[in-house]
């Protein structure tokens, strides 16, 4: 991975064989990105991607081990804890052209991630909920 920082923006390359979230999170702590939002595009040759069933609270991951094109990928970085917390969603292209998409898991990179952090003053904790959707979501103090 290689990056520099304009402003309040990073702009950063993965490279193959690269795993975007151990990647991107090494890097937060790295740089102390404690709150921020993120975008890319690029390719991948294994994905892991879910959906969460709210009414049942049961999380269901689907593998893809193809070449699929990261069309988009959109999320945010705050806090669990204290420490760096990571909700990605991706959209991949697969070879016939169509499109799956979801939270993201895991994405190992097949050529080169281009991807755009944006750095924001501040800290948002989050924290289980576990009334009402058992996901770790914003807590605001």
């Amino acid at each position: 991975m290689e990056y520099r920082r304009f402003n309040d923006t990073y702009i950063i390359r993965m490279d193959r064989g690269e795993e975007i979230l151990s990647s991107l999170t090494e890097f937060c702590r790295k740089e102390s990105v404690k709150l921020g939002s993120v975008e890319a595009l690029g390719a991948s040759d294994h994905a892991v991607v879910g959906l969460y069933d709210v009414g049942t609270r049961e999380y269901h991951k689907v593998t893809f081990d193809e070449p699929m094109e990261i069309t988009s990928l959109l999320g945010n970085i705050s806090t669990k804890d204290g420490d760096t917390y990571l909700h990605l969603h991706i959209n991949l292209c697969r070879e016939d052209m169509s499109l799956v998409g979801g939270h993201l898991n895991e994405c190992r990179i097949s050529a080169t991630c281009e991807m755009f952090v944006r750095k924001m003053n501040g800290t948002v904790e989050r924290k289980h909920d576990n009334l009402v959707t058992g996901l770790n979501l914003y807590e605001f103090v």
